[in-house]
């Protein structure tokens, strides 16, 4: 059985995403930046994700760049995933190292199954103006994040371009301050079959909370959200898309959520048990 998880905004916080009041003595630092701390996980959270890397496989799945990924040192010092996704499924790291072969391959899907990068930024640009972008990046040859400033961007704009974006085999997730272009080709939940093809494992429980993850959870056998996020704002929305269990509770608390539904899970399916 695979456990596989989305990091920000699922399991591990920054200060600004983490909700208010939140006591740092009952949190670990999850991340270092130039010295500086810029996430968090709760110990108790941690706890949990550990005890169930010992009993089932533990897949950390981001969009994060590998050098975004390597800055979470939880990964490298409590919890040591043999497997790992990165670049919203561009890379499987296997023990740490990148797996060639599946990054080659999934380059050769982008090149030719979706329309060139630059073809879909530019539609982007139809809408967007330099006074509500602060930065652009096109990560390791596969997709763009782009840095906004939320409450100058005309959100409707923006998201009334998902279709045309489709069209060119692109899709769009709008997270915080970030907007992210993503060929379809480069998927998590590509990514999370070839690892569980790999490992022999039966089932998958998953959690995410944006639009990127929602691919993810739909090939899960059990699947939760945090109530936080674009697929929860997508379900408060449209309630007919509500696909998932969501947890009660949203912010940094909701993760201790998340883990206490992973370990009911695997309790139901008779894979471990668990003392209280």
């Amino acid at each position: 059985m695979i456990y596989a998880s989305d990091l920000d905004q699922t399991l591990i916080y920054s200060v600004r995403s983490m909700g208010m009041d939140v006591d740092l003595s009952v949190m670990q630092p999850a991340e270092t930046y130039k010295e500086r701390i810029i996430s968090y996980i709760s110990i108790a959270t941690l706890e949990q994700l550990q005890t169930v890397a010992q009993q089932i496989t533990f897949v950390p799945v981001t969009t994060r760049t590998l050098d975004q990924y390597a800055r979470i040192h939880i990964f490298q010092n409590n919890v040591i995933p043999q497997y790992a996704i990165t670049s919203n499924g561009a890379n499987i790291l296997v023990d740490g190292v990148v797996d060639q072969e599946w990054h080659q391959h999934i380059l050769a899907d982008v090149y030719s199954k979706s329309a060139p990068a630059a073809e879909a930024l530019a539609l982007f640009h139809t809408v967007s103006d330099p006074s509500w972008i602060v930065a652009e990046h096109f990560w390791e040859n596969t997709f763009y994040s782009i840095v906004v400033d939320r409450e100058q961007m005309p959100l409707d704009q923006v998201l009334a371009l998902q279709p045309q974006l489709e069209a060119f085999g692109w899709g769009m997730s709008v997270q915080g301050r970030k907007v992210y272009l993503v060929p379809f080709t480069v998927s998590k939940n590509r990514a999370i079959a070839e690892v569980k093809q790999r490992v022999g494992a039966s089932k998958v429980i998953a959690s995410g909370d944006s639009i990127l993850d929602r691919g993810l959870l739909d090939v899960a056998d059990y699947s939760i959200a945090p109530a936080h996020g674009e697929l929860y704002r997508e379900s408060i929305a449209e309630p007919a898309l509500r696909h998932y269990s969501f947890t009660s509770t949203s912010g940094i608390f909701a993760a201790d959520e998340i883990l206490q539904y992973v370990v009911a899970t695997l309790d139901q399916e008779g894979k471990v048990s668990y003392e209280s």
